[in-house]
Formats: structure tokens, C-alpha cells, sequence
């Protein structure tokens, strides 16, 4: 067994003049990130690694997730494949995972988000919003296999307002 799960960067702020990738968190997306991040660490189970998108907003949304678990550095990784919004780089980082892992948060961008729950989950989703988080599970034992699972939980900001 194999789960997923798929947590979409917070609002970002347009506010600056900086380059996509140095976007920081508005400030509603920080409130999201901290809600959405407390009520998934004590709902699910703890990821065994964080990969996030090497864009700003991706790993300040990462962190506030990494600190509600209470992962360490070590299992928090930045990795620049996933600034992606096709899903291609993004499904390949998936089946390249180390088998060992078992659970794992992907910290990450829409459209390619979206795509990929829709094509690897249960549940149609019509966009993965801002600090959307997605869990999937997957019957296999190699990421390499990786088909379509059961999506086990979804939890959007709005719905926690």
C-alpha cells in the first residue's frame, strides 16, 4: 500500500514585482496554510517525506505542513521538478519515489494538480484550490506502478470556515 498525499501551494500574493517562482504567501494564504496544515496532521497519518515545488510559495506552504507533523528537516525536500502545471514532471518524480516510502506529501501547482487527482483518484475533483490537500491511496508496492487509487480524504479551506 502507497498513499500520496497532494497539498496545492496557499494564495500567493501579486503584490510584488518578483519573478513567478519568488511569489510569497498572501496573508489569507498564510491563515489557510496554518488551518489547513493543523486539522491534516491530526486527522491523517504523518507523511514520510515532504517534496515541495521549489517556488517560495510552495515551500512556505510545505512548512507550515512539515511543522504541524513535527517532521524534521531531513524529510522535507525542495525539489525543482515539481514547478510543474502540466502534471508530467510531477507524475514522473511519483515513479521514481524510493519503494521504501510509503507516504509521502507533494507540495505542488495547479492545473497539474488537478489533472492528477482526477486521473489517480476516486473522486472527481473540479479544481484543487489554494491549500487544497488530497489524499490517495494506492494498492501497489512500486511507485513505478503507480495506477488509479482511492482518494481517502479531501479538505479545502473553504470548507473549514
Amino acid at each position: 500500500m502507497k498513499t500520496l498525499y497532494f497539498i496545492r501551494h496557499a494564495k500567493s500574493s501579486w503584490k510584488h514585482s518578483v519573478i513567478d517562482r519568488q511569489r510569497p504567501l498572501h496573508k489569507r494564504g498564510v491563515n489557510d496554510a496554518l488551518l489547513v496544515s493543523k486539522l491534516v496532521a491530526k486527522t491523517i497519518a504523518k507523511p514520510q517525506i515532504i517534496i515541495t515545488s521549489d517556488a517560495l510559495r510552495t515551500q512556505c506552504t510545505a512548512t507550515y505542513f512539515k511543522d504541524a507533523f513535527g517532521l524534521e528537516n531531513d524529510f522535507f525536500v525542495v525539489n525543482p521538478e515539481l514547478y510543474d502545471f502540466s502534471g508530467q514532471q510531477v507524475m514522473k518524480v511519483v515513479k521514481e519515489l524510493k519503494n521504501t516510502l510509503d507516504c509521502v506529501m507533494l507540495c505542488g501547482h495547479n492545473h497539474a494538480f488537478t489533472s492528477i487527482v482526477n486521473i489517480l483518484g476516486s473522486v472527481s475533483v473540479n479544481n484543487v484550490p489554494t491549500c487544497g490537500f488530497i489524499a490517495i491511496n494506492f494498492e501497489i508496492d512500486t511507485w513505478s506502478e503507480i495506477t488509479m487509487g482511492t482518494t481517502i480524504k479531501i479538505i479545502f479551506p473553504r470548507d473549514l470556515k
